[in-house]
């Protein structure tokens, strides 16, 4: 019955095309050389379509000067050079973000009943994606220009607290991606590149118990495999999108690294930073293995001890008690005064107890569940490798999905 009725449909369909793209229109149809094109008939196309293949005849016309052919129906119906609709199109997208290009063969052959091949969902899931990714690139000139001007006027704060997270995680790569990096193999060679998430999400309001809420369906997600300093004209421009000037405060959360301090500083200059409390508490049990490596019982209490003050925000406590215990080895001295340094960098962004009573998140669980779902679950499944091209495609459309901007996309194409 299905079979049946999507045939139906397609019949339906092709008689509905019939005179799309045909015959002379009020004027010249013209090449991108300069030239008026001649009409040479029609052409028959197949399309496949989300009910099935169909017939499309349409006008053809050649340029007298280059020999370049044009198809008017072609660009009408926005097929031009493809044989996939644009609803196909979005469906294999869709597919392709999701899974494997061969799960997403399978899925939509049994749900959809549609015959495509796993190259064709790959092709067109990257082709769609680096659409996404122009897409969201063209925008930022406009918010920029938006936020110049909002400089000279006064912006409601409509926002009570917005959030901006960043992290990086390891995405597989073909060998030409990564020949001559340098990485964490035994060689010194890499076998992935680092790919940059961010996200931004609003908080309006806490719990009974003073906790914080993260407010429903607020988080977008950008992110790429680029430098640190690309990487932040994207998360200033999604800030931006986001409203960012009528946000009463701003709290950047991140693991402390240099790159996360440096865009925050660059980009959010007057953002409350906040270290990742998960990461902090990384620190100081690295510390204690550090200086009670022979000792456990010690190095549980120290452990435990320092983990409230750290609750506390009282990280020159810790230095301090720590710098007592420094032993006499040259090489964990070296390694000591680094955990120590990273410490004494970051105490500002460890008042764990004052962010607390004003209500804030301290730890940053949103962008690290953001690395396992929007990246990890997609591009580090075993025995993947990627190109970049093709982990920035798939990684934009991830994000557009999950960030809920895919009908503001699809309805711009139409536009």
């Amino acid at each position: 019955m299905r079979l049946a009725v999507l045939s139906a449909g397609a019949r339906a369909l092709e008689e509905i095309l019939q005179g799309v793209g045909c015959g002379r229109g009020a004027g010249p149809v013209v090449c991108t050389c300069g030239a008026e094109m001649k009409s040479c008939g029609r052409a028959e196309k197949r399309l496949l379509t989300i009910l099935g293949e169909i017939k499309f005849v349409r006008s053809r016309y050649e340029c007298p000067i280059c020999g370049k052919s044009r198809y008017p129906g072609d660009e009408e119906l926005e097929v031009v050079g493809t044989t996939r609709s644009p609803g196909l199109r979005r469906m294999m997208a869709r597919a392709g973000s999701r899974e494997t290009f061969k799960e997403g063969r399978d899925d939509l052959r049994v749900y959809a009943g549609i015959e495509v091949s796993a190259k064709d969902v790959e092709r067109v899931a990257e082709k769609i994606g680096a659409e996404m990714e122009a897409w969201s690139r063209a925008e930022r000139p406009a918010l920029l220009k938006a936020e110049a001007e909002s400089g000279t006027r006064a912006v409601p704060k409509t926002i009570p607290v917005m959030y901006v997270e960043y992290d990086g995680t390891g995405v597989p790569m073909v060998p030409a991606e990564v020949q001559g990096r340098k990485g964490k193999q035994e060689d010194g060679s890499a076998k992935t590149r680092e790919a940059k998430l961010g996200c931004v999400f609003t908080q309006t309001t806490t719990d009974e118990k003073g906790r914080p809420r993260r407010d429903p369906d607020s988080t977008s997600f950008v992110g790429a495999i680029e430098t640190a300093e690309a990487f932040g004209e994207r998360i200033y421009a999604e800030a931006l999108r986001r409203n960012l000037a009528a946000a009463e405060k701003v709290v950047v959360l991140g693991d402390g690294a240099r790159w996360v301090r440096g865009l925050a500083e660059l980009h959010f200059s007057q953002a409350l930073q906040i270290v990742d409390l998960y990461h902090a508490r990384e620190h100081v049990a690295d510390l204690c293995q550090l200086l009670f490596a022979d000792d456990e019982k010690q190095r549980q209490r120290h452990r435990l001890r320092w983990w409230t003050d750290l609750d506390e925000g009282q990280v020159e406590k810790i230095v301090r008690e720590a710098r007592r215990q420094i032993p006499a080895r040259k090489e964990i001295r070296a390694k000591v005064e680094t955990e120590l340094k990273y410490l004494e960098e970051n105490k500002p962004r460890m008042r764990y107890a004052a962010f607390r009573k004003q209500g804030l998140f301290v730890g940053s669980g949103v962008v690290e569940a953001g690395c396992k779902t929007v990246i990890g679950k997609r591009l580090k499944q075993s025995g993947m490798e990627w190109s970049l091209k093709g982990a920035n495609a798939i990684l934009s459309l991830r994000c557009s999905f999950l960030s809920g901007r895919t009908e503001e996309f699809w309805e711009s194409r139409c536009a």
